[in-house]
């Protein structure tokens, strides 16, 4: 799908080429869904380590997943169109093969969460639905070897104070979807953006911090906002195209650069230097294609362009309910996009900053335009419905992929966020060990 290229970008003309690149047909959508999740030591609930992630892909390698390498250091494992990454702190993600619809999405996770079951058998591991580590000090996490986190963990924090907590605990949810023309792209990227809110507050299961209570539902969501790099995107409040967002994304300092197998650190000179042959460091060197793509992954907004728009504002969640955030925007994205849009395109840029703010601590109260995000919450669910009937997508049993909701429409039954129930388990005893049960971490139908 991405069109990498080792000629040098000799003007903006190539790099608005290569979001055009990324338009599909409309019959040739996609849905692709990425998970992280943590992974702790059973006695103790301490990070797992580098020895002990190569451990687990040593043992997938049997179901046929096959090594990525990083020099000798083993970061990944590929599997046709799948991934498995790690992240900053060895949260351990499945980035998933584009499909056509929920069913397979679903199918694609659980299949893989039975591999993961084996493989927590056989070793002392366990994992926990949490989208903030809840357990760990961040000085106590292990640090992944790959040379751009190390870069990484030196430089984020001059933007941002929580930005190391966002890359060694934090876990989420991110959806991509296809776009079928520049307008398209613009609507998806509003109603991403529009929609923060409401996203952080309904799929919020943040609610600790080192064993206690953090005082915020989406504690990840707080997180992601004092990250550096991080929040909306200033221009989803303006009209928007390919060559705006272009414009934006270069003003960005490079965070990373990687030339001829060798990683150089930042000076605080942006894309746009590079560019224009500007970079000090490479003695007029321009970028390629592939160089752009590596600097769009850099930026770490609630929603973002590469070749898909990557919607990025969920909470992790358990293996049970991880169908829900895909399956509400989809219906939203690829069933009722006018519908949705029609409703958010007017919302001002200054009633949306101030519920992105509050949502992680005021979830589905905290109000946005004179209504509280519950009230939202219902409307969206109801489009979101009718856009998955209108698709008709069946499984085996006829059904469609309305069938995936039934999470939400409890949470919005009962106005209380997977967060708020979990807050209820830990007054019941003030301890957190129910976090890692693991028949509820792997339940395949919610709570």
């Amino acid at each position: 799908m991405t069109n990498k290229s080792n000629s040098f970008i000799e003007n903006k003309t190539q790099l608005i080429q290569y979001f055009k690149d990324g338009i599909k047909k409309d019959t040739d959508l996609r849905i692709g869904v990425e998970h992280e999740k943590f992974l702790f030591n059973k006695t103790d609930l301490k990070r797992i380590n580098y020895d002990q992630i190569k451990k687990i892909f040593e043992i997938l390698k049997d179901k046929g997943w096959e090594p990525q390498l990083e020099k000798d250091n083993l970061i990944g494992l590929k599997r046709q169109n799948q991934k498995i990454t790690t992240e900053p702190g060895f949260q351990y993600e499945l980035s998933g093969a584009p499909f056509k619809n929920i069913h397979s999405v679903c199918s694609e996770n659980s299949s893989h969460f039975n591999e993961l079951k084996e493989v927590f058998k056989s070793t002392n591991i366990t994992t926990s639905s949490i989208a903030y580590d809840p357990f760990n000090q961040l000085t106590d996490i292990p640090k992944n070897p790959k040379e751009r986190y190390t870069i990484m963990t030196a430089e984020m924090p001059k933007g941002g104070k929580l930005s190391l907590d966002m890359m060694y605990k934090t876990a989420g949810i991110q959806i991509n979807y296809d776009y079928i023309s520049e307008e398209d792209f613009e609507k998806k990227f509003k109603i991403g953006n529009y929609l923060a809110p409401l996203t952080i507050a309904l799929f919020a299961n943040s609610p600790f911090n080192e064993n206690k209570l953090s005082g915020y539902l989406s504690y990840r969501g707080k997180v992601w906002q004092e990250t550096n790099r991080g929040g909306i995107m200033p221009i989803a409040f303006e009209n928007v195209n390919f060559e705006k967002y272009i414009d934006h994304a270069i003003n960005y300092p490079i965070l990373f650069l990687k030339k001829n197998g060798k990683y150089h650190t930042p000076n605080g000179q942006t894309f746009r230097d590079f560019l224009n042959g500007n970079l000090s460091f490479l003695k007029g060197e321009k970028p390629t294609l592939e160089d752009f793509e590596n600097h769009l992954g850099t930026i770490f907004t609630e929603i973002r362009l590469k070749q898909v728009i990557e919607f990025r504002s969920l909470d992790t969640c358990n293996f049970g309910c991880i169908c829900n955030g895909p399956s509400f925007f989809t219906g939203l994205i690829y069933g009722s996009l006018d519908e949705t849009y029609e409703i958010i395109k007017n919302w001002k840029k200054e009633e949306i900053i101030e519920s992105y703010l509050n949502a992680p601590k005021q979830g589905l109260n905290a109000v946005l335009r004179n209504k509280k995000l519950i009230d939202w919450a219902k409307i969206f669910l109801d489009l979101s419905k009718k856009g998955l009937d209108k698709r008709n997508e069946l499984n085996k049993s006829g059904k469609n992929e309305t069938i995936y909701l039934k999470h939400l429409e409890e949470i919005i039954k009962n106005k209380k966020t997977r967060a708020e129930m979990l807050i209820e388990q830990y007054n019941k005893t003030k301890k957190l060990d129910f976090l890692t049960n693991h028949d509820e971490n792997f339940s395949y139908s919610g709570f």
